[in-house]
């Protein structure tokens, strides 16, 4: 016999039958206002800063690091490494010979981790290179797979045609790298690796190395609230002629232990997450101890861009004896000169200038400023990021113009008498240029005669 369930009237429906005609509607309320909830609990814990704020705060921007990375750095000319070339010309476009302090220029481009020098007609005399997979192996962090976005940023040369060059790497934070000295035919003779050695390097008088690096920073510091963790803290390493450290000195723990600690205070969310953003250090060498009343001869001369200010730093006592802020915005290379002043490339603080950037020198006393140097409408100094000054002893000044990828020697009068453009072009239609991250001038009494170049015969008139 064979049994067939009665079916309920519930079993039976049409099909426009089975739920009221708004029966939806409460599941997607109750998902709204969980939403809602989450929405407003988690703006809480923000803008509370109550755990787990720096939890979430973590998780946003590495996530935004990570997708940044991923559109923004798979292409090195969508980076701040490549600019729109500003003119066709290349090499030496502008020479007056007679009114320029000849020599050697040494200086260092984006587009390869190399170091070149040339002579005053841009004929290239010497290149350091080694491939950055050479330098960083398995066993320490690796700069290898950065390829084309490993660059040096500061290099040395020694008279016997040693160079010491600062490694860093565009789209990872820290961006620096590391220390590495190599000899004339590029054979590496020490690295300093432990660290990631930035933007610049100092050789002493006495051969001594003095090194800026930086690392993650996950304790707070003390007294400084507005200062979350994580953030970049920036070290002074100072080393031996042979790469040993002899002591290193957080620069970041200097600063909030000195009178300029309420600096600090002023940061927005971003920049305090790299207070300091330290780009530049000098020694005070003996002229300019002598000179100055402001500081003494083995101290040295620190450029913090994130809080504006120029200090003068004692090694010793390993704190700031003296600072003072300008009319400087972004600042790069304060240099301490002989005759007592400061030189410094004023990257975004001139404001009705043709271009926005300067070179500025001014007496540390007053802040008078007693020579400046901006371009002109036709030719503007223009330079966001980056970019150096060094003043030469006939009283030119060598100014890297970096984005527009060009070295510059003006005449105190603001004469060019010298100007350098990076030959190398890239991107789409060869439209783009490399910037140059550092120039020196080199005279033929500062190599050894082992190592000099030959001397070319370059033309005593060319201008563009």
């Amino acid at each position: 016999m064979t049994y067939h369930a009665e079916s309920s009237p519930s079993d039976r429906l049409s099909p426009d039958e089975g739920t009221e005609p708004n029966g939806w509607l409460a599941p997607l309320i109750f998902l709204v206002c969980i939403s809602l909830l989450a929405f407003l609990a988690g703006a809480y814990v923000v803008l509370a800063k109550v755990p787990p704020y720096r939890l979430l705060m973590n998780a946003h921007e590495a996530a935004h690091a990570l997708y940044a990375k991923a559109t923004q750095y798979d292409d090195p000319y969508k980076t701040d490494l490549w600019y729109d070339a500003r003119t066709d010309g290349k090499g030496v476009v502008t020479y007056f010979g007679d009114e320029a302090y000849n020599g050697y220029t040494l200086y260092s481009s984006s587009h390869e981790a190399s170091a070149f020098l040339v002579d005053m007609s841009g004929n290239e005399v010497h290149r350091w290179h080694v491939p950055p997979e050479k330098i960083w192996n398995k066993d320490k962090k690796t700069a290898g797979s950065l390829g084309p976005f490993v660059y040096i940023r500061k290099s040395y040369m020694y008279p016997n045609g040693d160079l010491l060059a600062v490694y860093e790497g565009s789209g990872d934070t820290p961006w620096g790298l590391g220390l590495v000295k190599l000899d004339k035919d590029s054979n590496i003779l020490w690295t300093y690796l432990d660290e990631r050695a930035h933007h610049d390097a100092e050789v002493g008088a006495d051969g001594t190395v003095y090194a800026l690096t930086h690392e993650m920073r996950h304790e707070p510091v003390e007294g400084q609230g507005n200062l979350e963790p994580p953030l970049i803290e920036d070290f002074l390493v100072i080393l031996s002629p042979d790469g040993e450290v002899r002591k290193r000195i957080s620069l970041l723990d200097a600063v909030a232990q000195s009178r300029f600690k309420w600096l600090f205070g002023g940061l927005g969310r971003r920049s305090a997450q790299d207070p300091l953003h330290t780009n530049s250090v000098k020694e005070v060498g003996a002229e300019a101890g002598a000179a100055m009343n402001i500081a003494r001869e083995g101290d040295l001369m620190i450029s913090f861009r994130n809080i504006k200010l120029v200090a003068v730093f004692d090694p010793v006592k390993e704190e700031i004896v003296w600072g003072t802020l300008g009319p400087w915005v972004g600042q790069h290379d304060a240099e301490p000169l002989a005759n007592g002043n400061i030189l410094l490339f004023d990257n975004n603080g001139n404001y009705n200038g043709p271009g926005g950037s300067r070179v500025i020198e001014f007496k540390p006393e007053t802040m008078e400023i007693v020579w400046q140097y901006e371009g002109s409408k036709r030719d503007p100094l223009k330079s966001v990021l980056r970019s150096e000054a060094m003043r030469l002893e006939n009283g030119n000044t060598l100014i890297t113009e970096s984005e527009a990828g060009r070295l510059i020697e003006v005449s105190p009068e603001g004469k060019i008498v010298w100007d350098f453009v990076n030959p190398v072009r890239g991107g789409e239609d060869d439209s783009q240029i490399p910037i140059v991250t550092w120039g020196r001038r080199y005279t033929p009494s500062e190599i050894e005669p082992s190592f000099r170049p030959a001397p070319s015969n370059p033309s005593h008139e060319r201008n563009r």
